[in-house]
């Protein structure tokens, strides 16, 4: 009888205690809406502060990869195109110009004002789609008075007169509105630097070799896209490597011997063929031969894996992700690369930032930019 009556009180102060929460919330809403207008300009105060404070902060000493895009020509909400950006030091470079990239290189606290150089691994759209962008945010982001050094394999020259050229007329409009000062005329565009690789399989070459930062040019198989190349970065005894798009090829291994991160490009043949096998349904007429062409000049996550083992890499990241898939289930996209590579293996996401310190064996990983997607 008594455990009924303690029930029955209990029950009684229910009402009571709903009636308060209801009423704070209450207020809390009204409070929000007569005061919405010092609210929103309480949070846009900072976070504009806090955006342009990103851009200033000075790390500390060492070698940074940031993961601007890590996606594929497919539309993928939480992956732009491929983009990589490397800190080392006090110079800042991007390799590869994937559509979307360049606003994520903003969004992660890199500043492209202060960029040396954009360096491409080859010369297919979805590389290079944003170097228009990233030019133009250089010039006007920095007030720079020369134009940026755009490095690439041969035909890099004409990749570069062609956005050039097509920017031309907002230069101008640039120029006119903010004056010369600000954006000075000589500054605009880009000045392609192209190299020209031996004909040896495992050509490679120095490209960039200033205060510390080393970056090697290396041959990879991508064909019909010729010449592609990947990127080797070393800083102060630490090191990664850029794939670029490739199937699995010895000078890659070769270059990736003992690094500290290894940067691959991965699609997986057995998602690819389940949207073969769908192809079907789509209205592209395309997308059943597109599909069929896919794994014959990419990499697989197996066989990345086991680039990684053999070269003893200490951390395989995984880019260029393809097909889409959502980063909840990042794990299936893997396969069976674990039995290939004991090592880590990360599935890249846009926004993730890469730091190797100097005088350290750390590789530390942060997300910087959150995801878009619900999963």
């Amino acid at each position: 009888m008594q455990n009924v009556n303690s029930c029955k009180k209990r029950m009684g102060r229910l009402p009571k205690a709903a009636i308060w929460v209801v009423s704070i919330i209450a207020v809390v809403i009204l409070t929000a809406f007569v005061f919405q207008e010092q609210i929103f300009t309480f949070m846009a105060n900072r976070i504009i502060q806090q955006r342009l404070l990103s851009q200033t902060y000075k790390k500390d000493d060492g070698l940074y990869a940031g993961l601007a895009g890590t996606g594929a020509p497919f539309a993928d909400i939480n992956r732009t195109g491929p983009c990589i950006v490397v800190e080392a030091g006090n110079h800042l470079y991007i390799f590869d110009a994937g559509p979307g990239s360049a606003r994520n290189i903003g969004l992660m606290g890199f500043d492209l004002g202060k960029v040396n150089a954009i360096l491409l691994t080859h010369f297919h759209s979805d590389h290079i789609a944003a170097l228009g962008e990233m030019m133009l945010q250089r010039w006007a982001g920095g007030s720079n008075a020369e134009p940026v050094d755009v490095i690439g394999p041969k035909g890099v020259e004409t990749v570069v007169e062609g956005f050039n050229h097509a920017y031309s007329l907002d230069a101008g409009y640039r120029v006119a509105f903010h004056g010369a000062a600000t954006v000075p005329p000589s500054g605009a565009g880009g000045r392609a630097r192209p190299f020209d690789l031996s004909s040896e399989e495992d050509a490679s070459m120095v490209v960039v070799d200033k205060d510390g930062a080393r970056i090697i040019a290396f041959k990879v198989n991508h064909s019909p896209a010729y010449p592609a190349v990947g990127y080797r970065v070393d800083y102060k005894g630490r090191s990664l490597v850029i794939s670029g798009d490739t199937v699995p090829c010895q000078s890659l291994k070769k270059q990736a011997q003992g690094v500290d991160v290894l940067l691959h490009e991965a699609q997986q043949p057995v998602l690819i063929k389940m949207l073969h096998d769908q192809a079907g349904l789509s209205s592209s007429p395309a997308l059943a031969k597109i599909t069929a062409d896919i794994p014959g000049y990419h990499t697989s996550p197996e066989d990345a894996a086991k680039i990684a083992g053999e070269a003893s890499v200490k951390h395989l990241v995984l880019y260029h992700i393809l097909p889409p898939i959502p980063p909840v289930f990042n794990h299936m996209f893997l396969g069976d690369a674990a039995k290939y590579y004991k090592g880590p293996i990360t599935v890249g996401v846009d926004g993730l930032l890469i730091s190797l310190p100097v005088n350290s064996k750390d590789i530390i990983f942060h997300q910087t930019v959150v995801l878009r997607g619900i999963l």
